[in-house]
């Protein structure tokens, strides 16, 4: 059984949203997915292109940096356990995060730590 399903989003902070958000649907026909503001106050715009979403960040959350990326699985309490197992650093603890769409109703998020402190958020 395999815990990881597949790379859910890749995530880039951006000076610019909507310049930003404009020149990926413009050059590369990504078409609106979903729009949130974070409790904190942080706008992110979700484009989607097939079954790729991109993740703009409408400015730097001092908790992420200016670069993540996610995978998506069907065991998040068992992906989680196994990489505390393996002593994979934890960055964020599990939380609730927003449905993009039906299906994700009642999904966590969490942030790993690769080996050069890249971010690794899981979904599920």
């Amino acid at each position: 059984m395999a815990i990881f399903k597949r790379i859910d989003h890749i995530a880039l902070h951006v000076k610019d949203l909507a310049a930003s958000t404009k020149f990926y649907k413009y050059h590369f026909g990504f078409k609106d997915f979903y729009e949130q503001v974070t409790p904190s106050g942080i706008q992110i715009s979700y484009l989607k292109l097939g079954d790729t979403i991109l993740e703009l960040v409408g400015r730097q959350d001092p908790t992420i940096g200016g670069f993540h990326w996610c995978m998506e699985t069907d065991d998040f309490d068992g992906a989680v356990s196994q990489l505390k197992q393996n002593q994979v650093d934890l960055f964020q603890p599990p939380h609730p995060t927003d449905a993009r769409e039906p299906r994700e109703k009642g999904w966590r998020r969490v942030v790993f730590l690769g080996p050069d402190g890249e971010q690794i958020e899981l979904r599920g």
